[in-house]
């Protein structure tokens, strides 16, 4: 008997939610382009981006619920080749979870955010579980939980005007939603223990030296031409120690003066759509099947850190919105635009004195409250 060759409006529906309307993201299927930029018949690429970016790309309950279903989605598409995850914008591709959530809601809340991060945790393992390759846009900020989405896709590629790291000790949280099973792998344990617990932002040069993402593209145009980012120290010298500096985020004059070049040039995305269409071809052209087996394999070294942590790391997370998240998260979303953080040695006096958590701890190290009496 010959095997059945099915049409394809008699083939199953592997959705979890069959022809969902995306409401908190956008889902789009892309042509796929050939060698020659030409869109290629019947095949695509699913280009899954957060839609929010006047809140610089959080994501709120809702978005992390349309993710989990989105990757679901180009998992079950036949034609779709590669999964593009970004963001609307350039000022971010993500930088974590939506703080007036965090705070207004979740903070002080532990039995509420522990069912967030349920939530949380199958966003990153979807990502992980992708039956396509992952390729992340970097079309800006990849800070906090963005830095952790990020890294688990399997590709990532950035404008070169994005800034990547981690936020959650200068906030009230800890970075436990993938940064500390994933950096390390990326970068060493030297480099991530101090972007993990420092929370200081590095720059895409650095980003690529360290091996977190594979390339990186210029995003400013000035006077017609694409420049480098003008904040990045891009040359080398060696400083008073001898040693090499390459991709640094400058401070001081120099820090003022690329903001002036800044503000005189245009971005322009064009470029880093071009290196995502480009790696999705080179993708088209290996075999499908042998080509997610590979990335399956080496998936497994960042699942195998995952999955061992996660639930626990969840516990903790919720249980922790007790105490320093319910100060962190509040002082980041109502304190004043220039003082986000409680008063670190005020409050580290007062534990040290023995004194319990309480609200009247909170308000005292806050900045809202401060700044109000």
């Amino acid at each position: 008997m010959e095997p059945r060759v099915a049409e394809m409006n008699d083939l199953n529906n592997h959705e979890l939610v069959p022809d969902y309307g995306f409401k908190h993201i956008l889902y789009e299927r892309r042509p796929l382009k050939d060698a020659h930029g030409k869109p290629v018949p019947d095949l695509f690429n699913a280009w899954i981006s957060i839609n929010n970016p006047a809140q610089y790309n959080s994501y709120t309950t809702d978005a992390v619920k349309e993710i989990i279903l989105a990757f679901r989605r180009a998992s079950m598409d036949r034609g779709v080749v590669a999964a593009v995850f970004t963001a609307v914008g350039d000022k971010a591709f993500c930088t974590g979870g939506n703080t007036k959530e965090y705070a207004e809601y979740y903070a002080g809340n532990p039995q509420e955010y522990r069912q967030y991060m349920r939530l949380f945790n199958d966003m990153v393992t979807g990502i992980l579980t992708c039956d396509k390759p992952v390729i992340n846009r970097v079309n800006g900020m990849r800070i906090g939980g963005g830095q952790e989405i990020g890294m688990a896709c399997d590709f990532s590629i950035a404008a070169d005007t994005a800034r990547f790291g981690q936020a959650g000790p200068k906030h009230g949280s800890a970075p436990d939603g993938g940064a500390t099973d994933f950096l390390p792998l990326y970068v060493g344990f030297g480099h991530a223990m101090a972007s993990c617990v420092l929370c200081e932002p590095f720059s895409a040069h650095k980003a690529l030296r360290l091996g977190l993402v594979n390339q990186i593209v210029p995003a400013l145009r000035l006077n017609g031409k694409f420049i480098a980012n003008p904040s990045v120290v891009i040359d080398r010298y060696a400083d008073e120690f001898g040693s090499v500096v390459f991709g640094e985020l400058k401070s001081g004059a120099d820090a003022d003066a690329a903001r002036q070049v800044f503000k005189q040039a245009i971005s322009d995305l064009s470029r880093l759509d071009e290196a995502v269409e480009a790696m999705c071809t080179k993708l088209a052209h290996t075999m499908p099947d042998c080509s997610i087996k590979t990335i399956e394999s080496i998936r497994k070294f960042k699942l195998e850190h995952w999955q061992k942590n996660c639930e626990s790391n969840r516990a903790w997370l919720a249980l922790n919105m007790m105490t320093e998240a319910n100060a962190g998260f509040r002082a980041f979303n109502d304190g004043p635009k220039d003082n986000r953080e409680v008063d670190f040695l005020a409050l580290r006096r007062e534990l040290a004195h023995g004194r319990p958590w309480s609200e009247e701890l909170i308000r005292e190290v806050s900045p809202q409250y401060r700044t109000s009496r």
